[in-house]
C-alpha cells in the first residue's frame, strides 16, 4: 500500500475555473507534474481548448492554463491507494486537500469542473459539507484517465469544451 500525497493547486487569484482531479496517478507523482501519464488526454484536451499543447514545456503548458483564468487541483490532500487508479484508492485514511482556504484566496472561482466521477463523489462527500452555503456551478466531465477507454478522445474533448465558455478572449478556443 501507498500513500500518495497530492501536489500544491495551479492558481493564481484571478483563477474563475477550477479544475479537480481525485489525485494524481504515479506517473505524475513521480514526474511531480500534474496529467504525466503520456497516454492521459488532459494535456491534448488543454492544448486544444487554450493553447496548453503538449510540444510545450510543462511550465509553459501550466502558464497558458493561468493565463485562461484555470486552476487546476485535487480533491485529495493524501491518500492510501496501491497503483494510479481512483477505483483503488481506499476509503480508510482519506485526507481532502483545504478548500476553505483555496477559496478564500481564490474568491473569483465560481465553476469547479470534476476530472472523472471519482473526483466529483470525493468532493461532494468530503468537501462540501465544510463550505456551507458557498455557491459554484459543478460540473463532471469525463475522466482524461487511460484508464477511461471506453471513450474516444473526441467524445472527451467536446465534453470538455463546457470549461471553454467564458474564457477570456485572448483564449484559444
Amino acid at each position: 500500500m501507498s500513500h500518495a500525497r497530492s501536489f500544491p493547486p495551479l492558481a493564481e487569484s484571478s483563477a474563475t475555473t477550477l479544475i479537480l482531479g481525485s489525485m494524481p496517478g504515479m506517473a505524475s507523482l513521480a514526474a511531480q507534474q500534474y496529467y504525466a501519464h503520456p497516454r492521459n488526454a488532459f494535456w491534448p484536451i488543454m492544448g486544444e481548448l487554450v493553447g496548453a499543447h503538449t510540444h510545450l514545456r510543462y511550465d509553459q503548458r501550466v502558464l497558458a492554463l493561468l493565463a485562461a483564468r484555470i486552476a487546476v487541483w485535487d480533491v485529495l490532500e493524501t491518500c492510501i491507494r496501491p497503483g494510479s487508479l481512483d477505483g483503488s484508492i481506499l476509503k480508510q485514511g482519506l485526507v481532502a486537500n483545504d478548500f476553505s482556504s483555496f477559496f478564500a484566496h481564490h474568491g473569483n472561482v465560481s465553476r469547479v469542473f470534476f476530472n472523472g466521477a471519482k473526483a466529483t463523489q470525493l468532493f461532494e462527500t468530503l468537501v462540501m459539507p465544510s463550505l456551507g452555503e458557498m455557491r459554484l456551478h459543478r460540473q463532471t466531465l469525463p475522466s482524461t484517465s487511460p484508464a477511461n477507454a471506453s471513450l474516444r478522445y473526441a467524445d472527451k474533448l467536446a465534453a470538455w469544451r463546457a470549461i471553454a465558455y467564458e474564457l477570456p478572449a485572448n483564449v484559444a478556443s
